[in-house]
């Protein structure tokens, strides 16, 4: 039988987890791993979302991180990548029918997964793609989750030739003339390290690069039509003042100052209506802070721990407006 998760040089799997397939929204069979933390007193289990085209794997450093602080970490694959069932016949196109179905399988995995399976409190930590579920999914999250933590939500895109409105235009007119199923733009996601928009760590890149060429299978390519329209349709109606102030899970915002992917003042726009929400910035950080090089990682990490019950705060690597606010609690 093959391994459900996979260990590369240099990137082993942490401890000793408990991985399978559960079943999300509509029969879709979705990949999932729960990693114990060794400490005697489980502080909490965190519910880690990654980004669109990212995989259990990636992960691995910061789970070991997150076990090392006494917390639990459950996690899976969204539908169409990583190790979870693909949706269209070519795997390598990412796809979704409705951003909902995301929403529905983040509710299934609680569901079945999470609130038998692991310890009290519930936490969230979504990066890009998993941040505009958590916000979208949020308001129904209120008495199963007791804070989140969004590393960069994906609530606004940059870094195309194309802007975002004429992006929104092209795959609008895709999705209802039969064209969703179509991607717009190529990718490339084992590129040479000077040419990523990602991180400004070369090893750790490198780790990310090597984990995809030795299992191709984890891998998906660009959007499709479909996605896009989906995606930014979610982000439209999450960034609204009457959806924000739905939402009462206290959240903290960490986002990266030097983010082609999904620009700060995004970010920042964000932040201005949502009175559950703080930003932190990290300022020189991209888009994949938790990839990044340690002086940037280590705040996004800072600022998890000064936020989050059980963390560990650092004084000297905390974002001072993390621990202005959160000082009192």
């Amino acid at each position: 039988m093959d391994p459900i998760l996979h260990a590369t040089p240099g990137n082993p799997i942490p401890g000793t987890p408990v991985a399978g397939f559960f079943t999300g929204h509509g029969g879709v069979k979705l990949r999932y791993a729960v990693f114990r933390s060794e400490q005697p007193v489980a502080k909490g289990t965190v519910i880690l979302l990654h980004g669109r085209n990212e995989s259990i794997e990636k992960y691995f450093e910061t789970i070991r991180d997150l076990n090392a602080r006494g917390l639990w970490v459950a996690t899976y694959d969204f539908r169409g990548q990583g190790g979870s069932q693909r949706l269209l016949k070519s795997p390598r196109k990412g796809h979704v029918h409705r951003f909902s179905d995301y929403v529905r399988d983040l509710e299934l995995f609680i569901e079945h997964i999470v609130l038998p399976d692991t310890r009290l409190p519930f936490f969230l930590l979504a990066h890009s793609t998993g941040g505009l579920i958590a916000l979208s999914a949020a308001p129904r999250l209120a008495n199963r989750i007791d804070r989140m933590v969004l590393l960069a939500p994906f609530v606004g895109l940059g870094g195309q030739k194309l802007s975002p409105r004429n992006i929104h235009r092209i795959s609008t007119i895709a999705t209802f003339t039969g064209f969703g199923r179509i991607c717009l733009t190529s990718d490339d996601p084992t590129r040479p390290y000077n040419d990523n928009p990602l991180t400004s760590d070369p090893q750790r890149y490198q780790r990310n690069v090597e984990i995809l060429k030795a299992h191709p299978d984890l891998a998906v390519g660009p959007p499709t039509a479909r996605w896009l329209y989906e995606a930014q349709e979610t982000i439209k109606r999450v960034s609204s003042p009457r959806h924000l102030a739905s939402i009462t899970v206290p959240t903290v915002i960490v986002a990266p100052g030097n983010d082609p992917i999904v620009p700060f003042h995004y970010q920042e726009k964000l932040s201005q209506y949502f009175r559950a929400g703080q930003l932190v910035p990290v300022p020189g950080a991209m888009h994949e802070i938790l990839q990044e090089r340690d002086r940037y990682r280590a705040q996004a990490l800072a600022a998890f721990d000064a936020f989050v019950p059980g963390g560990d705060p650092e004084a000297e690597d905390a974002p001072a407006s993390v621990l202005a606010a959160f000082a009192e609690e």
